[in-house]
């Protein structure tokens, strides 16, 4: 049995996709000279609903993406999907002076949003949204302000058991479109 639990670790861990979205030269300046190393951003995730990112920090790139990209999987979050291609209602998050509005979209819509916003979404396995970005443009506080929208978002179950109803019983709206600031 400890077997088939390591192969199914093993084999979940081989699915996962990884993008090294940013690599950044680090310099700290002390009294005997210069210190150099390296940062990066990673994203992973299983294009099923889960997705992860961490930074990591070494004095080589490998070193440093392996930290980030091992953090990265420990971290990583459970997302709702609307029928495996978008989520379920529009959402907004923020980090630092960034700010995300992700609009789910009809099929076929297609990713509709930046290069760090499309990795991430990419990565979850959403197929149709519509992500528009506000503000500081940098990969970290934007990666963060994605996820703070993604831990937002709720699907109809868990609305309907904080409620103590069924998922029939709530009254569902047709999908509106909304006014981008």
């Amino acid at each position: 049995m400890n077997n088939s639990r390591r192969n199914s670790v093993q084999s979940q861990s081989e699915q996962l996709g990884e993008t090294l979205l940013s690599v950044s030269r680090v310099t700290k300046v002390v009294e005997g000279g210069r210190i150099f190393s390296f940062s990066v951003c990673v994203v992973v995730g299983n294009q099923a609903g889960s997705v992860g990112f961490a930074k990591g920090k070494a004095s080589e790139v490998v070193g440093a993406r392996a930290k980030a990209s091992s953090n990265a999987k420990k971290n990583m979050i459970r997302v709702p999907m609307y029928q495996g291609r978008t989520i379920h209602h529009d959402v907004e998050g923020k980090s630092g002076s960034t700010k995300i509005l992700l609009r789910r979209a009809y099929p076929g819509t297609g990713i509709i949003a930046g290069a760090t916003a499309r990795s991430v979404l990419s990565h979850l396995g959403i197929s149709d949204i519509v992500a528009k970005s506000h503000g500081s443009s940098n990969v970290h506080t934007t990666v963060r302000a994605i996820f703070d929208a993604l831990m937002k978002l709720n699907s109809p179950r868990d609305i309907a058991s904080r409620r103590g109803k069924k998922v029939s019983e709530l009254s569902v709206q047709p999908h509106k479109r909304i006014k981008v600031l």
